[in-house]
């Protein structure tokens, strides 16, 4: 979600009062209760006039009104609470208005990647694999790139190697983090780790550092470095997919998201992804590419992994087909 899109979403949270609030907030996750949170706690001012506008672009039945809410503070503590109640709530309220530490397996979620990093620093690879395995993977990526490279290609191995946690397994890390694993020995494992888990999470971790892991996993099993590899999928990969799927995954992609992500692109793939589009959106997208001045290659990796979220979900959902290894297997 762009800057504007958590504005419009914050004032359209805000206009429909806590309780229905709430229940929005319940459905979103960490990262997106954190953002709008933020968001709707360094509102201070809404005119009618933008208040009616976003309530327009949110629903046409909505009925026009004035924005009520006065003490944003203390209507997002409000909010957070009816969501997510009392001790998770504290938790995140923390670091949105007082910029408040957490810890905890749960609460390494609604952590940003170096902060999480700097408490884990110190802790065995294997503890860090366990660890991260319950993170999202863009989450577990940017805390791999704030360890060392030699922290970095361990912790990446013993991910791949998991075949299941057991809670217990986790309680070589501090008090604090593992008074989340009550329940003890009889907790049936979960099918967390794995090489898909590496795979997805090296994929985000970039081209120069995604290397160095590879090389590594290889050096002490080539097998399972193969089996991570068959499983990867980057940005350049977009052009294996057949046309069919190409334009599956272009009706998903925005063409801001899309504009962006092809600076990037070999001219191979561009031609691809132009000749999958009609005559007249192809010249749009020409013109487009053309009058867009250079741009950070952060920003075009960003898009580039929103295109790659993309192509993910469809091949998860079974729409499309991820060629793997040159033979028949689906990722």
């Amino acid at each position: 979600m762009d800057e504007q899109g958590l504005t419009d979403a914050a004032i359209f949270l805000m206009s429909l009062g806590e309780e229905e609030a709430a229940e929005v907030f319940k459905h979103l996750s960490p990262k997106e209760v954190q953002r709008l949170g933020e968001t709707i706690a360094k509102t201070r001012a809404v005119t009618r006039d933008k208040v009616d506008a976003v309530l327009v672009k949110f629903t046409n039945a909505a009925a026009a009104q004035s924005l009520l809410v006065s003490d944003t503070s203390n209507y997002v503590k409000a909010v957070l609470r009816r969501a997510l109640g009392d001790d998770k709530a504290s938790l995140l309220i923390d670091r949105i208005l007082q910029g408040g530490d957490v810890s905890g397996i749960e609460s390494l979620k609604w952590m940003d990647p170096l902060s999480v990093a700097e408490l884990l620093r110190n802790e065995h690879p294997q503890i860090v694999a366990a660890i991260l395995v319950h993170l999202d993977f863009e989450q577990a990526a940017g805390v791999l790139k704030q360890l060392t490279e030699r922290q970095r290609n361990e912790v990446l191995l013993r991910v791949a190697t998991l075949e299941g946690i057991q809670p217990t397994a986790l309680k070589d890390l501090n008090e604090v983090l593992f008074k989340v694993l009550a329940g003890g020995d009889k907790i049936r494992k979960t099918s967390l780790g794995g090489v898909k888990a590496a795979a997805e999470i090296i994929n985000l971790l970039g081209a120069n550092i995604e290397g160095t892991v590879i090389e590594s996993i290889k050096g002490f099993d080539p097998d399972l470095a193969q089996k991570i590899m068959d499983k990867m999928f980057v940005f350049d990969d977009v052009n294996k997919l057949d046309d069919k799927s190409i334009q599956m995954v272009l009706k998903e992609v925005a063409s801001d998201t899309l504009i962006v992500a092809l600076k990037g692109a070999s001219p191979e793939l561009k031609e691809k992804i132009l000749n999958n589009m009609s005559s007249r959106a192809a010249e749009t997208l020409r013109e487009d590419l053309e009058s867009r001045g250079p741009m950070r290659l952060s920003e075009v990796e960003a898009q580039q992994k929103e295109v790659l979220k993309v192509v993910r979900r469809l091949a998860d959902e079974g729409q499309i087909v991820i060629g793997g290894g040159g033979d028949d297997s689906f990722v």
